[in-house]
């Protein structure tokens, strides 16, 4: 039952060897991966003048387009460095990687517990924002805001768990209707003013001046209007997700995505000065340029709001294809637990979809659905991870001197300066409102991966086979039917292999192949083993390693006549701290429970004890 609505609900079971068809194209990478950094354009202009407008009045206006033009200048910087992070590590990471590998591993945790948050935040602010527009549509669902959030977040979540094809289809549409919507305004509005000479008035009485633009004034403003980057570094820690050439495709992906979010935030700012938008009011920037360029209720203006809706609760999405991936590879260093480094049955890592859903959902219910709250906690991670991505660039360059270095650490040192000036006054403007609790979050993260990563590290330790395989092997054993299930040889495995071979002489060694690379490398391992119980070898498509064992022990069973016993050894590693058992798959646990209902077939456990 609970295998068909699985496959209702998310779709069959798909192979290893169909991964590379569930990869994006161009023309489906581009809505997933700029979703986050399309939405953010949106409020950009508008928190601009939100900063502006009560001190300058309409002299805001002028002084926006140089902040807009400073903060695309910026945007080029970011793009540039990114395209160099493309081509320089094309197995995806991001800012994780550039920072680990050219700074240090602190540093990469830093940068990656950054993303982490980020990306927990555009999940919770983006789906609050769709919630809130539902709300304001229908009043008498406004206590039930935080339930609509979570529920926006499930149905995100279902969405991706169906894989990354599906996924890209389902989402990417509405992100390509903003666009053309935003893009329809933007040459409607100018062409009204600039060859129709219409002249426009302003829906809002602009305040009177009150002061002048200082730099503390211009700093404040530009770290506000900064929002429109964020999202920006979704394609290079994506890599991974789009089909060969990979990289190619990712660097059509960021320089078409730098592109949209140039028109558009560029676009919506000249707008801006041109109809005199004022922030502040029961209407958006966005929605007052509509009015005024369409219409209060012509179809357009309908069509710009529910687009701009849509695309504010999907800039979640992004998030749902970059963290399980970034979580992945931590996974693989062993930063993270390793059932996050595994993909489900529709080959999307299911279990980092899994938790940013659980994660995302306590954070919205935390802030009762409130976008006001969240927005504090904004940028700032973002921020920090694009300064250490920048400062490794440099680190790079000036370390490699390869081609043109000189040029390329200048641009990556200024986007460090520029990004880390804008991360601090981010962190100040903000850290009583809130950003204090990522600043407290980032360092319990960095302790918490570095603890996963001892763990592991000790275990790995205490399994390393150090010595002569064959000088291993106890070569004197008694008649019984055994099968010693194997996935590596290690110390647990020989120490299961050598009980084994006290038991019975008539012994299999099974292993359920997955990944053709490990399944070489374990066989010319146990050749080496010197003894003579067969290696039986069964590819597991859907990686279902449990289900194929399980199977292959039912048909051995039938096969049994009366008295006659299967003994089925598997090693279990005995670790002192109950934490860590979470860290380690329960394969044993999982079959003990399974094969305990057969009848003449017995396990055994052989403990292995893990050392701190």
């Amino acid at each position: 039952m609970f295998k068909k609505i699985q496959s209702l609900l998310i779709g069959r079971a798909l192979k290893t060897t169909e991964l590379a068809e569930e990869k994006f194209n161009v023309l489906w990478g581009l809505p997933i991966l700029s979703s986050d950094a399309i939405s953010s354009v949106a409020y950009a202009s508008e928190e601009i003048l939100l900063v502006l407008i009560p001190v300058l009045g309409m002299r805001a206006y002028a002084s926006m387009i140089e902040i807009a033009i400073s903060i695309t200048i910026l945007l080029g910087i970011i793009v540039f460095s990114y395209r160099q992070i493309i081509d320089s590590f094309p197995h995806g990471g991001g800012s994780y990687i550039v920072a680990s590998q050219n700074i240090g591993k602190l540093p990469g945790l830093v940068a990656a517990s950054s993303l982490i948050i980020d990306y927990l935040l555009t999940v919770a602010v983006s789906t609050c924002a769709g919630a809130a527009a539902i709300t304001s549509a229908i009043p008498a669902l406004l206590p039930h805001q935080a339930l609509i959030a979570i529920l926006v977040i499930g149905l995100i979540t279902l969405g991706n768990l169906r894989g990354i094809r599906d996924s890209s289809k389902l989402f990417g549409v509405p992100t390509y209707l903003f666009i053309f919507s935003i893009m329809i305004m933007i040459i409607t509005g100018i062409f009204k003013v600039l060859v129709l000479k219409e002249n426009p008035v302003e829906l809002y009485t602009i305040p009177q001046s009150t002061g002048d633009l200082t730099l503390l004034l211009f700093l404040k403003a530009f770290s506000s209007g900064c929002t429109a980057l964020t999202g920006i570094e979704a394609v290079s820690d994506g890599i991974p997700n789009f089909k060969n050439p990979s990289q190619k495709n990712a660097k059509i992906v960021l320089g078409t995505l730098a592109c949209i979010v140039f028109v558009i935030f560029g676009g919506i700012s000249y707008l801006s000065t041109m109809y005199k938008a004022s922030p502040g009011q029961d209407i958006t920037v966005i929605a007052q340029i509509a009015i005024q360029v369409f219409g209060q209720n012509s179809l357009m203006f309908f069509f710009v709001q529910a687009t701009t809706a849509i695309i504010l609760t999907l800039a979640a999405n992004t998030a749902f294809s970059d963290l399980p991936l970034l979580l992945s590879i931590l996974a693989k260093d062993g930063y993270v637990p390793r059932q996050l480094g595994k993909r489900g049955t529709r080959l999307s890592f299911s279990n980092g979809i899994v938790l940013l859903f659980l994660a995302s959902s306590i954070l919205v219910y935390i802030a009762n659905g409130s976008t006001h709250v969240l927005l504090s906690l904004y940028a700032v991670g973002v921020f920090i991870s694009f300064t250490l991505s920048q400062f490794g660039m440099f680190k790079k360059w000036t370390k490699s001197r390869e081609g043109n270095w000189r040029h390329k650490a200048f641009i990556n040192g200024l986007g460090a300066t520029v990004t880390a000036v804008t991360c601090i006054i981010i962190g100040i403007e903000k850290f009583k409102h809130g950003a204090w609790v990522v600043l407290i979050c980032i360092p319990i993260l960095v302790v918490g991966m570095l603890r996963v990563r001892r763990h592991y590290t000790k275990v790995r330790e205490n399994l390393r086979i150090e010595t002569d395989l064959e000088s291993l092997i106890v070569r004197e054993a008694i008649t019984k039917y055994v099968i010693v299930p194997v996935q590596t040889i290690n110390k647990s495995f020989i120490k299961s292999l050598n009980y084994a071979l006290t038991v019975g002489e008539n012994i299999e060694v099974y292993h359920v192949s997955t990944d053709e690379e490990i399944t070489k490398k374990l066989i010319e391992k146990y050749n080496r083993l010197g003894i003579r119980a067969p290696l039986i070898i069964e590819n597991a498509p859907y990686r279902n390693v449990n289900e194929k064992l399980l199977a292959y022990v039912e048909e051995k069973h039938k096969q049994l006549k009366t008295h006659e016993v299967i003994t089925v050894v598997m090693p279990q590693f005995i670790i002192h701290k109950w934490w860590h058992q979470a860290l380690h798959n329960q394969t044993s646990i999982l079959l003990r429970r399974a094969i305990l209902k057969m009848r003449n077939v017995v396990i055994i456990t052989v403990p292995y004890i893990i050392n701190e």
